[in-house]
């Protein structure tokens, strides 16, 4: 069902002041362009024929923004059926890397740097507790997925991880972990020794910007790496990929209106066991929290390491899967969604669309019908 407001409603309303604004950098504003512009004749259109029963659609193009509520579903889909293929039949765990807020003013301004910090120390801290022999003693993996806001549009950057329960031996062989049905290691441990890792790179790679008092905040501070019980069953990681994977920091339809300058929007407040409520913005602040989980250009946002990353996967997973038991399918009882086949007639259902005319810049001109019959008269 499409959303009744959209973050491109409000970003079309109040354009000429973003633009003028001087609050967003270049890149910001082309990110903002493209999701107001998602779907609308600005980024053109194209009109497709059936070959079979001469069907015809128009449709308008997508910006394709990773940022874009509006073009993750399709994305999100292919790269969880990607990640059902490698599913191995173990439990997974799943770990959060959260940096205290006191980091935020550095993340505003370093964020690249922060965030892939973040990534190497988090998987540090796995990776070292993975092959201590008082833990598991074995070479694990991770799955990290960044992201950076709160439920109010806040800056709160965190790492969700998940973990399989369990490692290959320097032998080959399949080690699993000590701790089933309960955190996979000492979040207590893992947190002390992500606080200090994370304060030496830091110190490494930002010296500039590293006070001693800044230092001294961040020892003072308990950094909690959150952890719960393993998933139940292959469904469970898959539902999680599902929901986390491709999200951005609001989706349109908890927008519940948009007028007179403000937005209101739903969230959940997680201080009180998770009660749905709801806030407003004005108009210009809701854009600014929005722009602040643009992340950097190029930057990769889902990441994998040891045996789940791209290099060593399908060489751990054969040897994996040779010892353990035979998994039960890992779509078994997941109903499968309706994938958009942009070659399917919606009439006959037939692979028979052909685009036909496209209008760069522009919607479909009013005489598109008789345009259509030449187009297609030509091609016969």
């Amino acid at each position: 069902m499409r959303a009744r407001h959209e973050v491109a409603d409000v970003l079309d309303a109040h354009w000429p002041s973003v633009q003028r604004g001087g609050t967003f950098n270049i890149w910001q504003l082309r990110t903002l362009d493209a999701v107001r512009r998602c779907r609308t004749a600005s980024l053109g259109s194209h009109v497709d024929v059936c070959a079979d029963c001469g069907h015809e659609r128009i449709s308008y193009n997508s910006c394709r923004n990773r940022h874009c509520p509006k073009c993750q579903g399709r994305q999100r889909e292919q790269w969880i059926q990607a990640r059902e293929r490698e599913l191995l039949p173990v439990p997974y765990f799943h770990v959060v890397f959260t940096l205290p807020d006191i980091l935020n003013p550095l993340c505003l301004y370093q964020g690249k740097a922060v965030y892939s910090i973040l990534f190497r120390t988090a998987w540090d801290v796995l990776r070292s507790f993975g092959s201590d022999p008082k833990w598991l003693g074995a070479q694990t993996g991770m799955i990290a997925i960044l992201h950076t806001w709160g439920q109010t549009l806040s800056l709160h950057p965190h790492l969700h991880c998940i973990v399989p329960g369990g490692g290959l031996s320097p032998q080959g062989k399949w080690k699993t972990a000590r701790s089933q049905g309960k955190y996979l290691f000492s979040v207590k441990a893992m947190g002390k020794v992500f606080r200090s890792r994370f304060i030496s790179a830091l110190k490494e790679e930002l010296p500039e910007h590293i006070t001693p008092g800044l230092v001294d905040g961040l020892y003072g501070k308990d950094w909690v790496v959150y952890a719960k019980r393993p998933f139940n069953g292959p469904q469970s990681v898959i539902e999680y990929l599902g929901r986390y994977t491709h999200k951005i920091a609001i989706s349109n339809h908890r927008l519940k209106n948009i007028s007179e300058g403000k937005v209101a929007f739903s969230y959940k407040d997680y201080r009180h066991a998770a009660a749905t409520k709801e806030m407003t913005l004005d108009a210009m602040e809701f854009i600014r929290r929005f722009s602040l989980h643009i992340l950097p250009k190029g930057f990769v946002r889902i990441r994998h390491y040891g045996i789940l990353s791209s290099t060593a996967k399908s060489r751990c997973a054969a040897d994996i899967k040779t010892q353990l038991p035979e998994p039960v399918p890992h779509n078994a009882g997941r109903p499968q969604p309706q994938q958009y086949n942009p070659f399917q007639c919606p009439c006959c259902m037939q692979q028979t669309m052909v685009t036909v005319l496209r209008f760069n810049g522009k919607a479909p001109p009013a005489d598109w019908k008789t345009l259509v019959k030449k187009e297609v008269a030509g091609i016969n």
